[in-house]
């Protein structure tokens, strides 16, 4: 069953997941929750941050990529550019 949970469970957005660890981490380290609702509150962030990790990730990436594209696009200008000078 938990697996079903789970299956339909959608991924939250990096900040609903950031603000969901910190929840966790606080109620961590208030030291007021029994051992099992500690145990599943970690298993929880350690769950969530793999998720952020990866949503961190492919972000990055994006970011590269997109900057990647302006410099070919700003090569590409400077040259039509030069060229034009020639004239």
């Amino acid at each position: 069953m938990a697996a079903a949970k789970k299956a339909g469970k959608k991924k939250p957005s990096f900040e609903e997941g950031l603000g969901r660890l910190e929840e966790l981490v606080e109620a961590l380290e208030s030291g007021e929750l029994g051992l099992e609702d500690g145990v599943d509150h970690y298993k929880e962030g350690v769950e969530l941050l793999a998720v952020l990790q990866q949503q961190l990730a492919g972000a990055e990436a994006r970011v590269e990529d997109l900057t990647s594209q302006l410099r070919e696009t700003l090569a590409e200008l400077e040259e039509d550019d030069d060229d034009g000078d020639e004239d």
